[in-house]
């Protein structure tokens, strides 16, 4: 009976993740799929296991083996890579997690809740990453963060220089920023000015 209750939590776990949460987000329903068929098939082969007396070491060996195969067949985004993880880990405990439900389901509850938390619009939203080709070959790195903020008009956290052309003068670089920065000073400067006219 408690193998139900588990079955049942983790397909409720599942659908506030991936219905409630990554769809309306992000618009991938392929992903979707993905997460509750990966969800799904993990919870029917984890309950089996735990039928026949196997140890915890299988379980994490085929969460393993599980993720490699799903990661090495397309590229994912790293917030997509969090969401299928928690898809694993929840029919991991919805299958393996017999002996303690309030355990298992306090566990769901808590991947549900970080990942929902963590993946929210406003969580760290001016914190931001792009790759920007500069029409100017700068070999200096504080003189292209220093570029790079007149550019973007916010704060460079980093910036790593991916190729440098000094025969068509340009330079491709990835960057970190944080553009809630600027846009904190440009209203403090926009307050400033309207003080001193």
């Amino acid at each position: 009976m408690n193998a139900y209750v588990l079955f049942a939590a983790d397909l409720v776990a599942i659908s506030v993740l991936t219905l409630g949460f990554y769809l309306p987000r992000h618009r991938r329903r392929d992903l979707v799929v993905a997460f509750l068929g990966v969800n799904v098939g993990v919870l029917a082969v984890a309950g089996v296991l735990a039928q026949v007396e196997v140890g915890a070491g299988l379980g994490l060996g085929l969460f393993g083996v599980l993720s490699i195969i799903r990661l090495r067949s397309t590229e994912l985004e790293q917030h997509e890579v969090a969401y299928y993880f928690a898809a694993l880990a929840l029919g991991l405990l919805g299958g393996l997690g017999d002996s303690s439900i309030l355990l298992s389901v306090g566990l769901m509850t808590l991947i549900v809740t970080v990942i929902a938390i963590a993946d929210a619009p406003g969580f760290l939203a001016g914190y931001r990453e792009q790759t920007v080709v500069v029409d100017r070959a700068i070999t200096d790195e504080a003189a292209l963060v220093a570029h790079l903020e007149g550019m973007l008009g916010a704060r460079v956290h980093h910036a790593a220089v991916s190729r440098l052309d000094l025969v068509n003068d340009t330079t491709t670089v990835h960057v970190r920023f944080d553009a809630a920065a600027s846009r904190s000073t440009a209203a403090a400067a926009t307050l400033e000015n309207g003080a001193v006219r």
